[in-house]
């Protein structure tokens, strides 16, 4: 059955990419977007294959009336539109709160009333940031979630996490979706909400919801310019030009690098689903590398140009490990991850490489956390 799909956030990396799958189905898409410069640079319009293709809605998500104009006639919401930068969140906490709660809050005031409930499926885009440290396992007490590591074990370079209970080492696991929400910075919690919200608003509406927890998405056509989108376009930007690569704790904390065409599988595959009822997803790719791993790989690549640095410094709201369980996702979606990191990352590089590097938001970036005394050890 094809449907009318409005995506909020559409005209970024995932929301693009998406459009296009949707399109190819034979879906009509809208998008609804309001080009944020830390996400788009200068560009305010859509790439050319789309500004023919997609009715566009030049708005942002914390306008009550963008909501009333885009909303009807629209079967499906995918809501990817957010800010995203999880050091960032601990600073400039307003910006966030405006954009991630408050602008679904005005989606729901708009369904509950204003502009009528006409959607049959919402898919919010949530995060594995909810999680925190997410799951480990204890040799004595099994299955734990540890507390946040504090600043001053970090201080003395004992990055990582202990059993909650008995407070010896235990080991990363992959995180399932009934793991406690423990988030570590306000873009976390900001998602958690924004979860919760969307499928509580499900189930009083009546309408089927789907909170995707995307773990770290990259590949192709991500943004290289802002400096919250991840390690890989950081990384990328500074290898290209020898720059030094400094890496913080000890290297060894860990991620789950999920490709940007197993995320739009994922996502279409929630359009599609039978399921009347609502619930959360993981969507990861079944690997788990370290950040020195990527470090190396990408400096590797463009012909070891940089050196690598392990710094032990630290930032506040950083996890030690990641990497998702994907029972859920292959049950209630299909889902397997079909891109492994590898060849992912050639993917990445070969496209960041046809870029012109970028490296003053990070490096401002880097600043503004120091300053507030959220990076400590630079």
């Amino acid at each position: 059955m094809k449907s009318r799909v409005l995506i909020t956030g559409g005209a970024g990396f995932i929301g693009t990419k998406v459009a296009r799958r949707l399109l190819a189905e034979g879906h009509d898409v809208s998008i609804m977007d309001c080009f944020s410069p830390q996400i788009h640079g200068d560009s305010s319009e859509l790439p050319g294959d789309l500004r023919d293709t997609v009715q566009l809605f030049r708005s942002d998500v914390r306008d009550e009336a963008s909501w009333t104009a885009a909303l009807p006639g629209h079967q499906v919401l995918i809501h990817l539109a957010a800010e995203t930068g999880t050091g960032q969140s601990m600073y400039e906490v307003a910006k966030y709160e405006q954009v991630n709660l408050a602008g679904t809050a005005l989606l729901y005031e708009a369904l509950a009333g204003k502009t009528g409930n006409h959607l049959e499926r919402v898919i919010v885009a949530s995060s594995r940031a909810i999680y925190g440290e997410g799951a480990y396992r204890c040799a004595e007490h099994g299955l734990v979630y540890p507390q946040p590591r504090g600043s001053a074990e970090k201080k003395l370079g004992l990055f990582d996490p202990a059993c909650p209970t008995c407070n010896q080492p235990c080991r990363a696991v992959p995180t399932s979706e009934s793991a406690p929400f423990q988030p570590l910075s306000f873009y976390g919690l900001t998602k958690q909400v924004q979860e919760q919200m969307t499928l509580l608003f499900g189930q009083v509406l009546g309408i089927p919801s789907v909170a995707m927890r995307y773990q770290n998405v990259y590949g192709p056509g991500q943004s290289l310019k802002n400096p919250y989108t991840g390690i890989l376009a950081i990384f990328s930007n500074l290898a290209r030009v020898g720059a030094d690569i400094d890496i913080f704790e000890d290297g060894e904390e860990s991620r789950d690098f999920v490709y940007i065409d197993d995320v739009v599988q994922a996502t279409v595959a929630a359009v599609h689903t039978p399921e009347a009822t609502s619930f959360a997803v993981n969507v990861g790719s079944n690997e788990r590398t370290t950040v020195l791993e990527v470090a190396q790989a990408v400096n590797r690549y463009f012909g070891e140009k940089s050196k690598i640095y392990i710094t032990g410094a630290f930032r506040e709201g950083d996890i030690r490990h990641g990497v998702a369980d994907l029972t859920r996702a292959q049950a209630m979606l299909a889902y397997a991850p079909s891109v492994n990191f590898r060849q992912g990352l050639q993917n990445f590089l070969a496209w960041a490489q046809e870029s012109e590097p970028e490296l003053d938001g990070y490096r401002r970036s880097l600043n503004e956390l120091e300053a507030r005394g959220l990076l400590h050890g630079r």
